[in-house]
């Protein structure tokens, strides 16, 4: 039986694609009985104007385990927004978590025990592009979400890293606006 699972976190971004399509999740992962599960509960049930709370899933009536909540970072105000959002992200989510799974880095006898909550970002610029490559928007989604979960399954960056490493690290939106970019 694998270890108790309370609470893990992780982030990932992935760019490289064409304006609009990076992806930056961010995952709580824990055991459906404890405080993840009471806020994947809480959240469900709060909706909210303009940050609808959704579960992951394949295609309509097919949701993925473990169970993933997903949560909009952006205010949605648009249809074209929204249909992108719970359409290509939302299976790109969906996808994402079963590759995690795939390949270990959630135990696949935690499947069922297991709930995650993703706070998802979506450029809002997807609403004006009418050449958005979905295809590329999916896999970069996708691979952001394996990722996310990986490096919190693995709590990952290690608290060694980050005190080895601090000082040379610095925040990329910080640099731009000491070069008066932003």
């Amino acid at each position: 039986m694998s270890e108790r699972i309370v609470m893990r976190t992780g982030e990932a971004l992935v760019a490289g694609g064409p304006p609009g399509t990076a992806a930056e999740p961010e995952v709580i992962i824990g055991e459906l009985d404890g405080p993840v599960g009471i806020a994947l509960a809480t959240l469900t049930g709060d909706q909210a104007k303009g940050h609808s709370k959704v579960f992951a899933i394949l295609n309509t009536d097919i949701q993925v385990r473990p169970v993933t909540l997903m949560v909009s970072k952006v205010t949605v105000k648009n249809n074209r927004y929204t249909n992108i959002l719970m359409g290509t992200v939302q299976a790109a989510i969906a996808n994402g978590v079963l590759d995690a799974v795939r390949e270990g880095y959630i135990p696949k006898e935690k499947a069922n025990d297991l709930g995650i909550i993703v706070s998802v970002w979506l450029n809002p610029s997807v609403v004006t592009d009418d050449n958005l490559d979905h295809k590329i928007l999916f896999e970069i989604h996708r691979k952001a979400m394996k990722e996310s979960i990986r490096k919190a399954m693995g709590n990952q960056p290690d608290i060694d890293w980050l005190l080895e490493n601090q000082d040379q690290i610095t925040h990329k939106y910080y640099q731009m606006g000491l070069d008066g970019k932003i």
